[in-house]
């Protein structure tokens, strides 16, 4: 035991954070990178890779981000940071490409490993295990493990992700199951179109697939492409804050015919939305955001998150050979047949009279907006079940203030633990593109070193006190940092 615990303090702030994504690794970045020692950290992972969550974690080198790489630095401040990574990794690229996923994960990895790091990667600490459960103390908190382990510590970050469902039950196949179908001739259908979708159809296509493929959602909408984009600066004052999702949406219509009258693209409309969206979203009473949910959600997300221009390609030339087979309507249900083929009940949107749809491989790619509940991870059902938190009034995610404070089932703010990320969507919506974590990390980041070294300043004033009284030397005071 360490001088600083003898004596009943210690100067680090200690934060545990659960998760060890994308999400995760942003925020014990942020906090590591900064030259102050105010702040230790204690990173909570079950699976033996840092950084790459279900979003990184792949080998296909197919499978792309759907943001340039000059757009996704881990750093606000420090924008080419992942180019000049690619640029050490020797990965011949310029800030206009689009870099695989799995390289991605790497990148984030090597953020908690860097040799540069220095003296700051002292601070981490990763343990591997499951968290099952965290409790607020009146001095901390403490997350216990499956394995029977507890990490005390000041604060908590909850990172854990997207709630990504159990595989969903045979026939069908799970979004993030590549495996392919046994022959190449195969009827495959995917359910959802979105960039779960081209995914697969990256997968399938990169693998020479020669069947049909059917792709089946709703309104049969697709990611649109990227393109360069130059996007409108938009002045706070003209945005229309609080009113109406169809009037919101009038207006957006708007910046996009002045956007293409200048000469441009609805891209430059969307993108000079895209740093106001957090605050379009929390001037929407309950009632507008849920009507947003319902009706255009699906539109935005669609021309939001696009996809690279060379996935769009791939899926371009499937559909003009009629490989790639668009159904609008409602997936029921599929079933087996005797024959080993698949049966699939849907209701196309235009008819709505039930049909049938046999294939030989479905993936259901329906996307991540699932039960949070549910689906979530073992600490974050804990913490439903015992009140200790709740879901956003819309079921998007935990719910959080503003500065990711989480809230419990009587609407107490908690002081020592914060949702991040896909975990806690419900205050800010637009959490799950890494530009948009980045930021809230950053910001997460300062605020607790700013609260660490006032802690730090208090705790070093009561050692002070307390060293004077038990005959502590003022030099022995600071050989151990407290004073």
């Amino acid at each position: 035991m360490n001088q600083e615990h003898q004596h009943g303090i210690h100067c680090r702030q200690r934060v545990v954070i659960i998760g060890g994504g994308a999400s995760g690794v942003l925020m014990a970045a942020h906090l590591l990178r900064q030259p102050s020692k105010e702040v230790e950290v204690t990173i909570i992972e079950r699976s033996r890779l840092l950084g790459c969550g279900i979003a990184y974690n792949t080998a296909d080198p197919g499978h792309l981000l759907n943001t340039r790489a000059s757009q996704m630095s881990a750093f606000p401040d420090d924008p080419s940071h992942f180019e000049r990574w690619l640029e050490s990794e020797s990965i011949p690229v310029t800030g206009t490409s689009f870099v695989d996923r799995g390289t991605y994960g790497r990148y984030l990895a090597s953020l908690l490993r860097s040799p540069h790091a220095g003296e700051n990667i002292r601070r981490l600490h990763c343990v591997h295990g499951e968290c099952m459960r965290l409790i607020e103390t009146e001095h901390g908190v403490i997350a216990e493990l499956d394995d029977g382990r507890t990490i005390h510590a000041d604060r908590a970050v909850l990172a854990t992700g997207h709630a990504v469902p159990a595989e969903p039950l045979p026939p069908l196949r799970g979004a993030w199951d590549f495996e392919l179908p046994h022959d190449a001739d195969a009827v495959v259908a995917i359910i959802g179109t979105g960039l779960s979708m081209v995914d697969h159809m990256t997968t399938l296509l990169g693998a020479g697939h020669r069947g049909p493929i059917y792709c089946l959602s709703r309104r049969g909408l697709f990611p649109q492409t990227h393109e360069t984009t130059h996007p409108l600066v938009l002045e706070a004052q003209g945005i229309p804050f609080g009113a109406s999702v169809s009037r919101t949406m009038y207006w957006l219509r708007s910046l996009v015919r002045l956007a293409e009258a200048q000469g441009g693209t609805w891209r430059d409309a969307i993108d000079g939305v895209r740093p106001h969206v957090a605050e379009i979203w929390g001037a929407w009473p309950l009632a507008e955001k849920a009507r947003f949910l319902r009706h255009a959600a699906s539109w935005w997300e669609v021309h939001r998150h696009r996809m690279p221009p060379v996935s769009a390609g791939r899926i371009s030339r499937a559909a003009a050979s009629g490989q790639l087979r668009v159904l609008r309507g409602s997936f029921e249900s599929a079933e087996e047949r005797a024959d080993g083929r698949i049966m699939l009940n849907i209701v196309p949107r235009k008819s709505g009279i039930p049909e049938h749809l046999i294939a030989d491989h479905v993936i259901d790619c329906r996307g991540i907006r699932r039960n949070p509940a549910e689906h979530a991870a073992p600490v974050i059902r804990d913490l439903l079940t015992r009140g200790a938190a709740r879901l956003d009034p819309l079921g998007l995610g935990l719910d959080t203030t503003l500065s990711a404070q989480l809230i419990d089932v009587s609407g107490k703010v908690s002081q020592r633990i914060s949702a991040i990320g896909p975990a806690a969507r419900g205050a800010l919506w637009e959490i799950t593109a890494i530009p948009d974590i980045r930021a809230q990390t950053h910001a997460l980041a300062r605020g607790f070193l700013k609260h660490a070294r006032i802690l730090a300043r208090q705790r070093g004033l009561k050692f002070s006190e307390k060293s004077r009284r038990e005959g502590i030397s003022p030099l022995r005071a600071r050989i151990f940092g407290i004073e």
